[in-house]
């Protein structure tokens, strides 16, 4: 691989050339897949048929009997890789008054071990009915929901489009209502303000090419592995909160992760095409009025200012702006993300409450059918190991 000059490096990728050699380097000498795919199988995989696509999730039944479900939703680039390192503590947690989950995490259509989509349709909207579904399958009849980057999407017309089933939401990134004013946003609500409009202007090819074009990129994305990490590895680096290395805070094991699931699925291209069925899809008229909690990480590529938030999310119970952390904080500070989650979560679970007795309470929470019998992994079973 030539070297870039830094002249040419600057207006390239924020992952440099010695990053990703190195990296390359370890994928095909030191990296451990087998590992990864052993913690995979002992979380639990499933798969089941909704709307006639397979989607793949993990599910995690907690032991305690005050639980709540959760449903975990990821984005692009991103996988069930987020929440393995972080599913147990969520269920099982060693403090015994922090919060409990039965949790569930489905791969997106089109990524991981999820099917790929062979017709248009599969966006934001469908995903977010499908997930409810998927729930109620499991014996979750209400859930709670987290999600960040297009996870925040979906997460939000869950909590917009289905109050019945979605107790309340937590979310690392919100999207403002159209026809929002900078008028009476404080200065550092306008310098996100203004970061935001530099992103979208300047930086943000990435998403233009994969919500008009998916498919020329997609070829690139499955017919080469240095393609795929390069890719991928340039997001990581310009979304954590790092200064010279994208492994600075994240692990190049969990970096490697990422990429090989989406390259052993070959999931590249059909991963990408979510920005084509959901780009600009959040409908400028829903507002989410279930409890919400939402946490605004400091280098995160896309931040909304709270009183644009709060325009959608209008019963926001808790707003949190830690000091570090970026854009994929399960895999970047875990302890603060869990920690985090479990403190929206339950500012989310109090306002619930004071809202008077719901399903969930009657079910103590737990979303099993009444007499406490345990939701069945209904028409779902293990996917095939990765080649």
């Amino acid at each position: 691989m030539p070297p870039l000059t830094s002249d040419v490096r600057a207006f390239t990728a924020r992952a440099s050339d010695a990053d990703l050699v190195d990296v390359v380097d370890y994928w095909r000498t030191g990296y451990d897949w087998r590992s990864f795919e052993a913690r995979l199988n002992r979380i639990g995989q499933f798969r089941t048929v909704i709307d006639g696509l397979g989607i793949h999730f993990l599910h995690r039944r907690s032991p305690r009997v005050d639980a709540t479900p959760l449903i975990l939703t990821h984005g692009w680039p991103g996988s069930v890789v987020e929440f393995a390192h972080v599913v147990d503590e969520l269920a099982e947690p060693a403090d015994a008054h922090a919060p409990a989950f039965h949790v569930v995490a489905p791969s997106l259509p089109g990524f991981g071990y999820s099917d790929k989509p062979t017709t248009a349709g599969w966006g934001t909207e469908k995903i977010a009915a499908a997930w409810v579904e998927l729930m109620g399958r499991l014996g979750y009849r209400t859930f709670l929901a987290h999600g960040g980057d297009w996870g925040c999407n979906i997460t939000t017309v869950l909590g917009g489009r289905f109050p019945a089933h979605v107790l309340g939401i937590h979310s690392t990134f919100a999207q403002a209502p159209p026809g929002v004013t900078t008028d009476g946003l404080t200065p550092d609500e306008r310098a996100w303000a203004e970061e935001t409009r530099q992103f979208w202007g300047h930086r943000a090819a990435y998403a233009k090419q994969q919500a008009t074009r998916p498919q020329t990129i997609g070829y690139s994305l499955v017919d080469s592995p240095v393609g795929l990490l390069a890719w991928i590895l340039d997001k990581f680096a310009e979304w954590s909160d790092t200064g010279d290395s994208p492994c600075e805070t994240i692990s190049r094991d969990r970096v490697l992760d990422e990429v090989t699931l989406y390259w052993l699925t070959r999931t590249g291209a059909s991963a990408a095409r979510i920005y084509y069925e959901s780009h600009a899809s959040l409908g400028p008229e829903l507002r989410v009025d279930v409890p919400s909690a939402i946490t605004m990480y400091p280098r995160d590529v896309e931040k909304c200012p709270r009183p644009w938030a709060q325009e959608r999310y209008r019963h926001l119970v808790r707003w949190r702006q830690p000091g570090s952390g970026g854009h994929f904080p399960s895999l970047e500070v875990p302890e603060h993300f869990v920690q985090d989650l479990w403190e929206g979560l339950a500012a989310v679970l109090a306002a619930v409450g004071e809202r008077g007795p719901t399903a969930a309470t009657r079910t103590g929470r737990g979303g099993a059918p009444a007499g406490g019998a345990a939701p069945a992994q209904a028409a779902a079973s293990g996917p095939s190991p990765c080649p």
